[in-house]
């Protein structure tokens, strides 16, 4: 490696400057430099953030209840915005009007650009809770006067004329906070049952490492099935969510765990370990202290190319109709309403958005963990 100690600050071209600064750069910081070069990486985490803030603010960001029902606009179709009006900036709509069709004997929607509808942003609306506690009675945006026969669906309606674009706003709560819950127990269990097997070793490990080839022998489909089939139907939906993301997670932690053992046993023989463990810090102390944070940004990426697994278990689990039911919002619920071919053939944005919602937050996490994965490998050179 070359010896920067005896350069003065201000000589030396600018690119020896820059590997000065990463010789002596520490490893969150050697994380970074890795992952912005990372370009399809970085978009992902920009797509990843939005759709997590949309689900926070999902009720205010939703412009119609996602339960309310119109029998009006039955199977209505997504209504394009137009942004110029008499030229002049108005974003608007046009208004639909229903015709039965007497041969197919189905409604038939027209829009009629004479008959435009207003939107505007932060119009008022009916009082509700953001976030669960704060009172609000503003949206995003919305329509400025509603009338009667007045309408936006951007999305489609469904069977009921409930507006997709609100539904699939709000079925991001469950299907992306799905996905980090059960994350966040696969790292508890990933973390302490790898770190115990590979640390200590011997029966401990034997035991833990066969009771783990035993779960993963286990098809999964299969298990998931098994187990959500149990859950009673009168539970209430906070429940269910709540065994949904336990069955999820069951098998998630086995791989996590696997690779922390990996670490732990290349890293027991430290001499940083020795030296804990001369200094008098307790086994579960150099576990969590010293060994854990030495490849914490290893155990993020892992972490994050498991969150599109558990998102789409839960949505196979609901498009199955084993996983969570209506009332409750998610992707998968929603895609279950599109099972009907006739559903589909008549409306096929129901099939559609929820679908195109779970390939963008699928793909984009992907993305992003590969980023990280490529960040926290220590063999990659930062060049």
């Amino acid at each position: 490696m070359t010896d920067f100690t005896h350069l003065p600050p201000e000589t030396g071209p600018s690119l020896d400057l820059r590997a000065r600064d990463i010789a002596v750069a520490g490893q969150w910081k050697l994380f970074w430099l890795k992952f912005k070069k990372h370009r399809i990486a970085l978009v992902s985490l920009v797509v990843i953030c939005c759709m997590y803030l949309i689900a926070i603010f999902a009720d205010f960001i939703a412009p119609f209840d996602p339960n309310a029902t119109n029998a009006r606009f039955t199977y209505a179709p997504p209504q394009g915005i137009s942004l110029m009006l008499d030229g002049s900036f108005r974003p608007h709509v046009d208004q639909l009007s229903m015709t039965l069709n007497t041969e197919s004997m189905r409604r038939e929607f027209i829009a009629d650009p004479t008959k435009p509808v207003s939107i505007g942003f932060f119009v008022p609306s009916e009082p509700y809770n953001l976030l669960g506690f704060v009172p609000m009675q503003t949206k995003l945006f919305g329509l400025t006067d509603p009338q009667v026969g007045d309408s936006l669906y951007l999305f489609g309606a469904d069977r009921l004329g409930r507006d997709i674009f609100s539904r699939v706003v709000h079925g991001a709560q469950i299907s992306l906070s799905i996905g980090l819950v059960g994350v966040f127990l696969s790292l508890i269990l990933g973390v302490t049952i790898g770190g115990i097997s590979g640390f200590f070793g011997g029966w401990a490990d034997l035991a833990i490492q066969r009771f783990i080839e035993l779960l993963r022998s286990i098809p999964t489909i299969p298990l998931w099935m098994g187990l959500a089939a149990a859950i009673p139907v009168g539970w209430p939906p906070l429940r269910t969510y709540f065994v949904i993301t336990l069955i999820v997670s069951l098998i998630g932690w086995t791989s996590l765990a696997r690779e922390v053992r990996g670490k732990f046993l290349s890293l027991r023989s430290e001499d940083f370990v020795t030296a804990a463990r001369l200094d008098g810090m307790s086994e579960i102390g150099i576990i969590f202290h010293h060994l854990v944070p030495s490849f914490m940004s290893h155990i993020i990426a892992t972490l994050t190319l498991a969150i599109p697994s558990m998102i789409l278990a839960e949505t196979a689990l609901s498009f199955l109709g084993i996983g969570l039911q209506p009332p409750i919002i998610s992707w998968g619920v929603l895609l279950q309403e599109a099972q009907n071919i006739r559903a589909v053939s008549q409306a096929p944005w129901l099939l559609f958005t929820p679908a195109a919602a779970i390939v963008i937050s699928v793909l984009s996490l992907n993305f992003l963990g590969d980023g990280l994965r490529d960040a926290a490998d220590p063999y990659e050179a930062l060049t």
